[in-house]
């Protein structure tokens, strides 16, 4: 067999990498399009994720975020994105390299991305990477409108294996005991998903 000395995979990754930047810019600056929302998994172990301690000794491998009702300050840079989020009533700012990201889901339309580690993180957790997001704008979330649709507050969930289950609200439910359930988008159409794995020569 030979060798991909081109490597296609790394391509598509960037790629599908640069679909989930451009989406989350234009939510930054214009907020979120009709009933469109987000389900983000990430590493919270993986070089240059800022998240507060409470929250990785919580979440030590892996956590999903919602930016659907209450989100502040969403900035995206060329390396990562930065989102002020509600935790148990209190807003706390995550920074989260889009390398650290392992799934992307729209539950609005049923579109998906899963995204492959380039390295399994160390047990340890890493320094900490400046990221190149811009600074948070200063204004307190209790200040500063929301660039959600709705008043709900925002939510997580602890693990999210199959990103396209976690948009149900029973599921939601059960894994975010401080969040409310993300609104249901029935469709009839099944979720499509791109994977790196079809790119690759069987």
């Amino acid at each position: 067999m030979t060798t991909d000395l081109i490597r296609y995979d790394l391509l598509v990754q960037e790629a599908l990498r640069s679909v989930l930047r451009r989406v989350l810019a234009d939510a930054a600056r214009d907020g979120l399009p009709g009933n469109h929302h987000f389900v983000i998994a990430f590493r919270t172990d993986a070089p240059g994720v800022r998240v507060p301690n409470k929250l990785r000794e919580r979440y030590p491998q892996e956590m999903t975020i919602v930016l659907q009702h209450e989100f502040w300050d969403l900035t995206v840079g060329e390396q990562a994105f930065e989102v002020r989020l509600n935790f148990d009533r209190k807003p706390e700012i995550l920074i989260i390299p889009f390398d650290a990201v392992t799934g992307f889901f729209d539950p609005a339309v049923e579109f998906g991305l899963k995204f492959e580690m380039a390295a399994e993180p160390a047990g340890a957790a890493p320094a900490v990477a400046a990221p190149q997001a811009p600074a948070p704008r200063s204004a307190p979330p209790e200040k500063t409108k929301p660039r959600g649709s709705g008043s709900e507050p925002a939510e997580i969930n602890p693990k999210q294996p199959d990103l396209a289950e976690a948009a149900k609200p029973a599921e939601a439910k059960a894994a975010a005991k401080t969040a409310q359930k993300p609104e249901e988008t029935p469709s009839d159409t099944p979720a499509k998903v791109v994977s790196i794995d079809a790119f690759r020569k069987k």
